[in-house]
């Protein structure tokens, strides 16, 4: 597999050129960075990367995780790669030093992991669910529960996990049947059945913690009844020490079309009576707690989908340059003229140009929405942190679900441009492919994060965050059409911006009718149409620091072309798309669901 990963000149180019992201080191908490502090974490992740984490790829998605008798053996390349990964302390970049963890602004993260989760991320999920456990525990454990467990699971002593879906009980967790029972030092026994649990078992780390999610006896039905525990796979002991083996067991395991190196497990709680878990928070609290990392996880699954698409891409890129193959159309029925790189074909451009305008675009918008949530943590007024936070939340729901769905879509125009070879395992775009596609299912599929963006996200604090959006989009336009030949791109990103803010009006208005449920009909087409005006904003921007420097390199005269081809090609179908939600055409709430077949 050739050493693609990521483009780090575009990486430079938005961090720096475009957020100017490093004025983040003024802020006393992040006072001991600087620039070169960047470029050598991002250049650091990119060495562990390509030297130690690709290498696992191929060879990890082949032999696959091993089930018998309760137990999961990862692929046996992991082992090396995962020991030097700890060592150099990349499982929990943001989290507190004094916790194991390197206190690192987000937006730095997030450019250090796109090589990271670029490399092979079914290796990093083990990175990830750890410290989505360790978040919650930081958040609302004890500080007891602290002690025992954080530093463990942010250094990678310990694994985690997240024990959220049972068979009956999907995206529905307040049908839940998982069962708590309070004990009387404390502790609660727990009963019940989970599946698709993202390495629920494995034998990289000593232990494993299990937030669970259950409901205590006598408790409310629905969400609002939901406990969450903190269920460990060997007991830890009031010392820290390891205590029992806990009656928590993997059933089985996934056969799936992707991230084959990653188990997905069905776990079985209490078979043997004797399952004990540490409430976290308060009893209840399950559903609060979850949705107090909701932002960092979506933040991280549009990552993931992103991440194969950039890859993929370059992939598709290098291939396009190296294979040749027909001749120039320019030469007509001329058969002595030469083979030509497939890359000099206008459909194979078309294709590459495509591919280019979404990576690019949805690099910038990942990489703002992390920069977010370091403004929120360092603002100085409860007004800007609001703002930031508002914008945050609003935007969390798009990231997660129009990256995982556009990373896919570039992962199969990459494919369309290795031809036949592409469907082959000679190359790695089928692979990348493949383990692309969970993204958009797990975490909340994206018809799920289309409704909370219809239905909660754009009417919360009666739309503020929406305007604060609209604001933010408006200063970029304004630069632009100060700027000669940005004028018309600016005019119809301006246009789109004002559509779909119109557009989400009136969806919030139609919630409050007898035809309410029409909205969530068109909730994911129109997360689908607000994405592309959010990349087509991001373009723009680009554009703008790109046309004073465009004489000086290909790269700035490519951002300005890129900008260009997006605004004028794809643009303008993203408002025949706000044309149709407009329509509110009911035929799909109002067929008779025997007549679909």
């Amino acid at each position: 597999m050739a050493q693609v990963i990521s483009d780090r000149r575009d990486i430079d180019f938005v961090l720096y050129e475009q957020l100017e992201a490093d004025q983040i080191c003024k802020e006393a908490r992040f006072a001991e960075l600087n620039r070169k502090v960047f470029d050598m974490l991002i250049t650091e992740a990119r060495n562990i990367a390509v030297k130690e984490i690709l290498p696992t790829y191929s060879e990890g998605d082949r032999e696959g995780v091993h089930f018998e008798n309760g137990k999961v053996k990862v692929p046996k390349c992991f082992h090396k790669a995962f020991e030097l990964f700890k060592e150099g302390e990349w499982m929990a970049m943001t989290k507190p030093q004094e916790l194991g963890g390197q206190g690192l602004p987000h937006i730095l993260a997030q450019a250090a992991s796109e090589y990271l989760i670029g490399a092979n991320y079914a290796f990093c999920t083990y990175m990830i669910l750890a410290c989505g456990s360790g978040k919650m525990i930081e958040l609302f454990g004890t500080e007891k529960q602290k002690k025992l467990f954080l530093r463990n699971l942010y250094t990678g002593k310990w694994g985690g996990t997240m024990l959220l879906t049972e068979p009956q009980a999907g995206s529905d967790l307040g049908n839940l049947t998982t069962s708590a029972k309070k004990n009387s030092d404390g502790t609660y026994s727990l009963t019940g059945n989970k599946i698709f649990i993202t390495n629920g078992e494995q034998d990289l780390t000593e232990n494993i913690i299990h937030p669970v999610l259950a409901r205590i006896e006598g408790a409310p039905k629905g969400t609002k009844g939901i406990s969450l525990f903190i269920v460990p796979k060997i007991w830890v002991n009031d010392d820290g020490s390891p205590g029992e083996r806990n009656d928590i067991v993997c059933t089985g395991v996934e056969e799936k079309m992707g991230i084959h190196a990653s188990p997905t497990c069905s776990m079985a709680l209490g078979s043997k009576g004797n399952c004990r878990g540490l409430l976290l928070g308060a009893e209840n609290q399950g559903m609060e707690i979850m949705f107090h990392m909701m932002n960092e996880v979506r933040l991280e699954v549009g990552t993931q989908g992103f991440c194969h698409g950039t890859t993929a891409y370059l992939h598709a890129l290098n291939y396009a340059r190296e294979r040749h193959q027909g001749r120039d159309i320019a030469a007509g029925k001329d058969a002595d003229a030469p083979q030509v790189p497939i890359i000099s074909h206008p459909d194979v451009r078309r294709m590459l140009m495509w591919m280019k305008a979404h990576v690019d675009g949805m690099r910038s918008l990942l990489y703002y929405v992390a920069y977010l949530f370091d403004k929120s943590a360092c603002a100085r007024d409860a007004g800007d942190k609001e703002r930031c936070e508002g914008l945050a939340g609003l935007l969390t729901p798009v990231v997660k679900a129009y990256c995982s769905e556009r990373g896919f879509d570039v992962c199969v125009q990459a494919m369309q441009v290795f031809g036949g070879y592409g469907y082959t395992r000679e190359y790695p775009v089928e692979q990348i492919l493949r383990d692309c596609k969970i993204a958009s299912i797990y975490e909340g599929t994206d018809g799920i994060q289309a409704a909370d963006l219809v239905g909660r996200k754009l009417g919360m604090k009666k739309g503020a965050a929406l305007a604060s959006l609209i604001e933010e989009i408006s200063q970029t336009v304004k630069r632009a059409k100060e700027i000669e030949g940005l004028a018309d791109m600016a005019g119809a990103v301006e246009a789109a911006a004002k559509r779909m803010s119109e557009t989400a009006v009136k969806m919030s208005h139609q919630l409050k009718t007898p035809d309410f449920r029409i909205p969530f009909v068109y909730a994911l087409p129109f997360l689908d149409a607000m994405g592309d005006v959010l990349l087509s904003w991001m373009l723009l921007w680009r554009s703008v620091i790109a046309v004073p420097k465009q004489q000086s390199s290909a790269f700035y005269a490519g951002q300005v072309k890129t900008a260009a081809y997006f605004i004028n090609a794809v643009l303008p179908v993203t408002m025949g798309k706000m044309n149709a939600i407009e329509k509110c055409d009911a035929s799909a709430i109002e067929m008779d669901e025997k007549a679909f077949g």
